[in-house]
């Protein structure tokens, strides 16, 4: 594992505390390795060959891509997302009671709610201005890079079954605390409060999006510092890998295209998600740059291939028998290939092969991942991006266990084979 290589990912974990800092972490890294911003109002693209580009997708998504000298050579996507289970900031949302200043909260995408309690917590996101135009408010991104917030649990002399386990009502138990209620506080604390982190009048403050997220770094974990420990691996590795993959291909052929989407947590049924007509569209406009037809596209997509990058559950170290009983990832043992009959993840018996093959050329470390078959399991993007736009999928991804809690564990050593692999996927000829 390169010690190098993890520090890059908790740096870039740390930039990312809401979608729309992924997107902005995202677009920095993207910058300084010489990519161009496109405007997506823009009605025409210059586009050149052996280029490299980005392109914003409301504020939370992003599709970066580079175009070598023959982008008709080979048309291969990787796609991930940039949301994450956790708790969201009501609008209007000053609660006053018993003396304690508290904001009305949101769970968003399926979070365990019991690991959001006792913990630091921040927030971070963007704020919609009032500006001369209505239809262009000024948005601004603010992460307040401090614990400001806490949800405390109950104390066991209180709840006597708490080790028996608990449900927690979000309405109710997972209401984070401010701060404490006082003279000089006005009925609208925390616009008041925001208004102080903008520097403008309250007034000025039209809406938000409101992340909350814990206020504490990864780190490295275990005797050979064979772990990280970190919020949002779920799914800021995949996200990082393919962008790294993007940036060190930069001698490839063909189209290679990074797509990250927003709101995979909860569907994503929205503009910015996968499961929206954005990414087709955009493709739509490459291959028009080049005077290329949607019939070209449509010959691409049936010989090109993507990925689905998203993290995959790992055998976990006390409850084996949730795994399946022949298919068991391991941390630290490389890739996941995710295969599933039901087709909620999009790898077919070409797919597979496709990326053994490349794994085993490239000499990176691989594993199967399946889901017991009493024991479904989740999706992600790679069937809703395959059914909509017709090519061939495999989905990927790291092994996590602790997956969608306030932190995620992973194996070190399996950011590097996933970067690898995403690269050998854009580079093969």
């Amino acid at each position: 594992m390169s010690r190098d290589s993890i520090d890059t990912l908790l740096n870039f974990i740390d930039r990312s505390p809401s979608p729309y800092h992924t997107v902005a972490a995202s677009k920095k890294l993207l910058d300084e390795a010489g990519f161009t911003a496109l405007v997506p109002e823009e009605t025409l693209w210059q586009l050149k060959a052996d280029r490299a580009y980005y392109v914003p997708v409301y504020g939370s998504g992003l599709v970066a891509f580079r175009t070598g000298r023959d982008i008709r050579r080979h048309l291969r996507l990787s796609a991930a997302h940039t949301d994450f289970p956790a708790l969201r900031i009501k609008q209007r949302p000053e609660i006053r009671e018993k003396g304690y200043l508290k904001l009305n909260a949101e769970t968003y995408g399926g979070l365990i709610r019991e690991s959001w309690l006792d913990r630091p917590l921040s927030l971070a996101g963007a704020v919609a201005l009032e500006s001369d135009d209505p239809f262009r408010p000024k948005l601004r991104l603010i992460d307040l890079e401090k614990p400001v917030l806490t949800i405390p649990r109950l104390a066991i002399h209180m709840n006597r079954k708490t080790n028996q386990g608990i449900e927690l009502n979000p309405q109710k138990d997972l209401l984070p605390v401010l701060g404490l209620d006082g003279k000089d506080v006005t009925k609208h604390f925390f616009l008041d409060f925001l208004s102080e982190t903008c520097r403008c009048l309250p007034e000025a403050i039209l809406s938000y999006e409101l992340t909350v997220y814990p206020a504490e770094s990864g780190c490295r974990l275990g005797w050979h510092d064979e772990f990280v420990s970190s919020p949002r691996l779920d799914n800021l590795t995949s996200v990082l890998a393919s962008l790294l993959a993007l940036v060190g291909a930069d001698e490839a052929d063909g189209l290679n295209v990074v797509a990250l989407f927003d709101n995979e947590e909860v569907g994503s049924h929205t503009k910015q998600g996968a499961d929206s007509a954005v990414l087709s569209r955009i493709l739509g406009r490459i291959y028009h740059a080049f005077e290329l037809t949607d019939d070209d596209l449509s010959a691409d997509l049936a010989k090109g291939f993507m990925l689905s990058v998203d993290v995959a559950h790992a055998i976990h170290p006390n409850v084996p028998e949730k795994c399946d009983i022949t298919n068991q990832p391991q941390m630290g043992r490389g890739v996941a290939l995710k295969i599933a009959s039901s087709q909620s993840y999009a790898g077919d018996a070409e797919a597979v092969a496709v990326l053994k093959g490349l794994c085993r050329k490239a000499d990176i470390p691989y594993q199967i991942f399946m889901n017991r078959s009493d024991l479904p399991g989740g999706s992600t993007l790679g069937s809703l991006l395959s059914a909509n736009l017709p090519i061939r999928t495999m989905d990927i991804g790291i092994p996590i266990t602790a997956m969608h809690s306030c932190r995620e564990l992973m194996g070190a050593a399996d950011q590097d084979a996933l970067t690898d692999l995403i690269t050998a996927f854009f580079s093969h000829s």
